[in-house]
């Protein structure tokens, strides 16, 4: 994985659509999208999401998306009282598991 696109929410409301919307579009990142990775967490009115891809080309073949460009409305429009989106470069990775021998 060579970027990770870093999707930050202030949340309004979010609804039955939303989740729906979220788990359908989740798939298909990762699916049709070559999605390597993709983890969310959200506490209180606030929601934070880190994709991670392999190519820039990826994420802007994902961006321009017609279903993924809806879900980019509605967002603006009912589910987000604002959010910011951060195009980064993995330059390392550590990891740790206790799990590992």
């Amino acid at each position: 994985m060579k970027y990770v696109v870093i999707f930050k929410a202030q949340i309004k409301a979010l609804d039955e659509q939303y989740f729906q919307t979220a788990q359908l579009l989740r798939e298909k990142a990762l699916n049709q999208f070559n999605c390597q990775k993709f983890e969310a967490i959200s506490e209180q009115d606030f929601e934070i999401a880190l994709s991670y891809w392999n190519s820039l080309a990826d994420i802007q073949a994902w961006h321009h998306d017609a279903e993924h460009q809806v879900a980019q409305q509605l967002g603006k429009e009912q589910w987000y009282q604002s959010f910011s989106v951060e195009i980064c470069k993995i330059e390392r990775h550590y990891a740790h598991s206790a799990h590992s021998i």
